[in-house]
């Protein structure tokens, strides 16, 4: 695997796009690292800070999810060095996109990421540029559709990710009208844990988790964690966190993700984050999902966990641990050696798999919330049971994992 890793890695991007924008300082990049299946896709990013090395990290970091979550093309990313919070961010936008237009038309999907919101920004600024949805160069590039194929994708594309949830199994609040988007990843996550334990021996019912984060895939991935019968103890977020050694229950999680104030946790009995970070990775918790940005998870914070019981963990974000590699990083190794360590290009395919799932066939009409959701939890499935095939260990799953992907791209 470590030389499959190494080349891959190694690998030079074939196409980075530079843009340099004539009224800001903002700087961005498009890093497509292969056109593998004739496109390539990746959602756009900004921060202050952020450099082409990023991008090309989470661009190889796509291509590997792409092997699960399907579509078989290559991976890609867009960031732009740029403050977020800068009231000339609309305008830096509008103009990177329309720079990388005619990427978006031929071969080249983008959509939201960090500081950037797919339905507010992305896809009525591409359509302003003249493209028809921002995947439109999946399209074009990989399925390669008559117009009334592309129509029909473009159309389905366009209202499934958007489409409210109408099954209450799905929500935590019909009438709040939340979206598949908002709840997809985090369904993913908790999924993840039910099939591992079906798969390599036993039982989600009871089981305490600790979620890090709680922003739309943490806070759905507690709420899907609770519903299956997990034991939710300890949530830890930006500005504090709460602890419940019994668990949350349903009826109290569904209160704490309906609190929320945008991505952030809210609640009376918030404990200050360092007391928070302090109690948090001693509560006795066999399932770990961390579900904030990346490389957050320290040495310290897994061997806390894993003397106190640790069992798997499933992460809801890309690359979790504090490790600088793009993957693999000592803490990564060593924490697959110890613990069920689920790759995160599995845990958290979701918004990818839907993209995968609207674009690849016509979607009976109309869309049913348990078929979307079905899908993206028997892509899980599968991806771990092909990993357990090769290796019925609980440790290395992640190693494993990793050679079956690196195995269709090297």
């Amino acid at each position: 695997m470590k030389e499959l890793l190494k080349k891959y890695e190694n690998k030079q991007p074939e196409i980075v796009f530079n843009w340099k924008d004539s009224e800001t300082e903002a700087e961005g990049w498009v890093v497509i690292n292969s056109l593998r299946g004739g496109a390539a896709g990746g959602g756009t990013r900004m921060r202050k800070g952020l450099n082409m090395n990023e991008v090309l990290s989470l661009a190889k970091t796509m291509e590997v999810k792409f092997t699960v979550a399907g579509p078989a093309i290559g991976g890609a990313k867009s960031g732009i060095n740029f403050d977020p919070q800068d009231p000339r961010k609309e305008g830096v936008l509008r103009r990177w996109y329309k720079a990388v237009a005619p990427l978006l038309k031929n071969y080249y999907g983008t959509g939201g990421d960090l500081n950037v919101d797919a339905d507010k920004e992305v896809i009525p600024i591409t359509e302003s540029c003249g493209i028809w949805h921002p995947q439109e160069g999946i399209f074009n590039g990989h399925f390669k559709p008559t117009e009334a194929e592309k129509i029909n994708r473009v159309g389905q594309l366009r209202h499934g990710v958007i489409k409210v949830i109408e099954d209450s199994k799905f929500s935590p609040d019909v009438n709040r009208k939340y979206t598949v988007a908002d709840m997809l990843t985090g369904y993913g996550v908790a999924e993840a844990v039910k099939h591992y334990y079906n798969i390599y021996g036993g039982n989600i019912e009871g089981k305490k988790a600790i979620v890090q984060g709680f922003g739309n895939v943490g806070s759905s991935a507690a709420y899907f964690l609770t519903q299956l019968g997990a034991k939710v103890v300890g949530i830890i977020d930006r500005v504090g966190g709460v602890i419940k050694e019994e668990g949350f229950t349903m009826e109290e999680m569904t209160e704490l993700f309906l609190a929320k104030d945008g991505n952030t946790l809210v609640s009376d009995a918030m404990i200050p984050f360092e007391e928070m970070n302090e109690k948090i990775w001693s509560l006795g918790a066999e399932i770990f999902a961390p579900a904030a940005a990346s490389r957050l998870v320290t040495e310290e914070q897994v061997n806390t966990m894993i003397a106190n019981g640790l069992e798997v963990i499933t992460p809801g974000a890309n690359v979790p641990f504090a490790d600088k590699e793009i993957f693999f990083g000592p803490i990564m190794e060593a924490t697959d050696k110890q613990v069920s360590l689920l790759p995160d290009f599995i845990s958290n395919c979701g918004i990818a798999r839907v993209f995968a799932y609207f674009m690849s066939s016509q979607i009976p009409l109309p869309m049913q919330d348990d078929a979307i959701f079905a899908d993206t939890s028997n892509t899980i499935k599968n991806a771990l049971e092909k990993a357990h095939a090769r290796n019925s260990s609980k440790t290395d799953i992640c190693k494993t994992a990793f050679e079956i992907a690196l195995e269709q791209l090297v």
